[in-house]
């Protein structure tokens, strides 16, 4: 497939240098003493008073010479393991939205562990999703199991890929613990890390925040894996320009990927973005906007050139409800994004930017996203498939329609929709005219219902239980 491009070779060239630019002799604030004594040791200009970290020309181009070109997410079952960009793209729920949207009432409340069980269950079993981003945060939370109370539901309910984030050092060996006694022990997990963390130590703009970045640090040196987003606002915390935007954002995750491979050369990484532009008529926050995937596109762009995968929060809206707004500024930058290469969407099943969850969107996102996929196949191309014989059997005026050829491709050659209708107006209506939030949430009900396939073993419940006292239960329910 041949992507689309925005820049020209001497335009992303022109970003590059702008980025190492502004590392030079803007720098970059780090916060974290850790941090900065690695950037100290290798070459970097470190003023103490300021926190200031000033990165050369050569540092950065020797670091960006390490960079590997796959990055793998593994689940608890190997089947489920994808890596970018060989199995690209690759779909990814939106993550850490306090809220959701109760399935029952339609009204939006605080999400429980509970409620991430239910998620957990219902993204391992829509095709179109890949990787489990832990959807929302977990108000019942017991005191000092913040992450636990996310990660546990998630892991139990979910045999993909699991990705979710830690807010310090302490919630993050606790995430680790859990998953040494999922895999079979620390070793095993070592081989087999069934939890990929996702943090953002760059707060834009050029700052290094210290928790995020130590927790960076930590996971990168044990070679488990993890990596960053980088999210400036144009107009905001970016220049109100998408170039200056770009290079703002390109020199942000060069200074976070550059920071890595000091730590660990060939550390694997995503070119991971959630750039913006701010609505300057209130300043509101727009990830939904088009300009997200215009700018999604261009990081793509810059992630080829750096010979890394790509990705980032694609898909997202500013919508409140699922509804036509919700579909188009989904469908319009994922589409974008696809087109551009994009490695991996992360965005899937959220509302109102990302504050809530919604089992609906989610149910519709998992229909986009198989159409995406559908659009990475392109046009299978051979000289059997321009169907020249066939077309001269049948001939003007004949049918198809019974033809073997098209009883052997009836079920490759096209998707079919669950979610989208394509009944005649007669039976929509006797059918009582179900939009398409209804017709979503009823297979989610439908799937939710059935006997979930992800559950750990009582041997290995009872042990994280007995680990970890006062856990949430979670389990998958789903009440009628």
């Amino acid at each position: 497939m041949q992507y689309s491009e925005l820049l020209n070779p001497r335009e992303v060239e022109q970003i590059h240098q702008a980025s190492t630019e502004i590392l030079a002799n803007v720098g970059i604030l780090v916060r974290n003493q850790n941090a900065r004594d690695i950037y100290a040791g290798h070459g970097c200009r470190v003023d103490s008073e300021s926190g200031i970290v000033k990165i050369p020309h050569p540092v950065v181009s020797e670091h960006c010479q390490m960079f590997v070109p796959t990055f793998t997410f593994k689940g608890r079952d190997p089947q489920y393991d994808k890596t970018l960009p060989d199995n690209s793209p690759v779909m990814v729920t939106g993550s850490t939205a306090p809220n959701i949207i109760d399935p029952k009432t339609g009204e939006e409340r605080r999400a429980t562990s509970g409620d991430i069980a239910n998620i957990a269950f219902l993204i391992n079993e829509l095709p179109g999703f890949d990787v489990f981003s832990i959807s929302t945060l977990a108000d019942d939370a017991p005191q000092d199991q913040f992450s636990l109370a996310r990660f546990y539901p998630a892991l139990k309910n979910c045999l993909k890929p699991v990705r979710g984030n830690t807010p310090d050092m302490r919630d993050l060996l606790q995430i680790l613990q859990l998953g040494a006694i999922i895999a079979g022990g620390e070793e095993a997990y070592k081989k087999r890390p069934l939890i990929t963390h996702h943090c953002c130590p760059v707060v834009s703009p050029l700052t290094m925040d210290i928790n995020s970045t130590e927790i960076l640090i930590h996971l990168v040196d044990k070679g488990l894996p993890v990596y960053g987003t980088v999210a400036p606002n144009a107009g905001m915390t970016a220049p109100l320009s998408l170039p200056g935007t770009l290079t703002l954002g390109n020199a942000e995750f060069l200074a976070t990927s550059v920071l890595m491979q000091m730590i660990r050369p060939e550390t694997p990484l995503i070119y991971a973005v959630l750039s913006t532009v701010a609505d300057m008529r209130s300043g509101s926050y727009a990830p939904g906007a088009i300009e997200t995937g215009i700018l999604q596109m261009a990081h793509s762009q810059m992630a080829s050139f750096y010979g890394v995968p790509s990705g980032g929060y694609i898909g997202l809206t500013n919508a409140h409800e699922n509804d036509a707004q919700s579909g188009f500024e989904t469908g319009m930058n994922t589409t974008a994004a696809v087109l551009a290469g994009t490695d991996m969407l992360n965005g899937g099943g959220l509302l109102g930017s990302l504050l809530t969850f919604d089992f609906g969107k989610a149910v519709i996102d998992n229909e986009i996203a198989l159409m995406f996929k559908q659009i990475k196949k392109g046009l299978k191309f051979s000289k059997n498939d321009l169907c020249l014989d066939l077309i001269n059997e049948i001939g003007p005026g004949g049918s198809y329609m019974e033809c073997n050829h098209t009883l052997a491709h009836m079920r490759s050659t096209a998707l079919f929709p669950k979610v989208a209708t394509r009944q005649q107006r007669a039976r929509w209506e006797d059918a009582g005219r179900p939009d398409a939030h209804r017709r979503a949430m009823s297979i989610a009900e439908k799937i939710l219902k059935e006997d979930n396939p992800a559950v750990f073993s009582p041997e290995t419940d009872a042990k994280i239980r007995d680990t970890f006292k006062n856990l949430v239960p979670g389990d998958a329910v789903w009440e009628d």
